[in-house]
C-alpha cells in the first residue's frame, strides 16, 4: 500500500470576490511524480503558493509527513520538507552558482547568526561542509562546470537546473516544480525529464506543474486537473487523458 506524504482536503482560497480555489483535495504518495495540469487561470500556481506557505488558505486541512501545515509560514513549510522552484526564475544574479546553492543549504545549518559573527571552529567546519554539499548538488544536476559563474550569466537551461539544485539543498521530502520546462527546447526538455526521474529515484517525491501535457503524460505517475479553481479529475495519465471533463476543459464542450 502506498505511503501518503501529503494530504489536503477542502482547501479554499479567495481574493476578494474571486474564489481562486474551491474545495480542492489532493493526496500525494511518497516516491511518485505527481502532476498538476489545467488551462490558464485554473488555479495551479495559486495551489502551489498555498502548499508552500506563500498564500494562506481560508479553509481546509493540510497534512504533510506528520506535520499540520495549514496556514503555516514559508520557513516552517521548508523546514518540514517542502521545497519549490518558481515559474519565473528567482536566483541571486550576482552570486555564483555555487553560492546560490549554499544559500539554500543554510536552512539546515546550526551555526546561526552568532556563529556567523564569531567564525568559531564549528562554524567554519559547517561552512566547508555546506560548500562540499553544494558542489555535489551542482554535479548531481549536471552544471558543476559553471559553479564559479555568476547566476545571471548562465544559460536559461542552466538557470533552471540551478534553481532545482538550490531547492534540493534544503533536503526536501517533496520538491515542487512550477513549469520547469517553460522556454526549453526539445533537447533541454528531455534532459529535464531524465533529471526529474533521477530525483524521484533518489527518494524525493516530485510535484510538478507544467503546460507541456505530452511531457506530463509521459513522466507522471498520477495527475490532477484543475479548472476554475476546482479539481475536475485525478488518476493515472491514461485515465486523465480520456476523461470527458478534461477534454472539455482544454478543447471546449464540442469535443467532450
Amino acid at each position: 500500500m502506498a505511503e501518503v506524504l501529503l494530504k489536503i482536503e477542502g482547501i479554499h482560497k479567495r481574493f476578494g470576490g474571486l474564489h481562486a480555489l474551491s474545495d480542492v483535495a489532493l493526496t500525494i504518495n511518497k516516491g511518485e511524480i505527481y502532476g498538476l495540469i489545467g488551462p490558464n487561470g485554473a488555479g495551479k500556481t495559486t495551489l502551489f503558493n498555498v502548499l508552500t506557505g506563500l498564500y494562506v488558505p481560508d479553509e481546509g486541512q493540510f497534512d504533510f509527513a506528520g506535520h499540520d501545515l495549514f496556514q503555516q509560514k514559508p520557513h516552517v513549510v521548508v523546514a518540514a520538507g517542502i521545497a519549490r522552484t518558481f515559474q519565473n526564475i528567482r536566483l541571486f544574479g550576482e552570486m555564483t552558482a555555487l553560492e546560490n546553492v549554499m544559500v539554500g543549504r543554510h536552512i539546515r545549518s546550526k551555526a546561526g547568526a552568532l556563529g556567523a559573527v564569531l567564525r568559531d571552529k564549528g562554524t567554519m567546519n559547517e561552512e566547508r561542509s555546506i560548500e562540499r554539499k553544494a558542489w555535489e548538488l551542482l554535479e548531481y544536476v549536471g552544471i558543476a562546470d559553471v559553479a564559479e559563474e555568476r547566476a545571471r550569466n548562465l544559460s536559461y537551461g542552466h538557470q533552471r537546473r540551478l534553481e532545482i539544485a538550490r531547492a534540493l539543498a534544503t533536503e526536501p521530502k517533496l520538491l515542487a516544480l512550477d513549469e520547469p520546462a517553460a522556454g526549453m527546447n526539445p533537447k533541454e526538455t528531455e534532459e529535464l525529464k531524465d533529471l526529474m526521474s533521477k530525483i524521484r529515484d533518489g527518494g524525493v517525491t516530485v510535484l510538478l506543474i507544467e503546460h507541456d501535457v505530452k511531457l506530463m503524460m509521459g513522466l507522471c505517475d498520477r495527475i490532477a486537473v484543475l479548472d476554475y479553481g476546482k479539481k475536475i479529475a485525478e488518476g493515472v495519465p491514461e485515465e486523465v487523458r480520456r476523461n470527458p471533463k478534461v477534454i472539455e476543459a482544454y478543447l471546449g464542450a464540442a469535443h467532450a
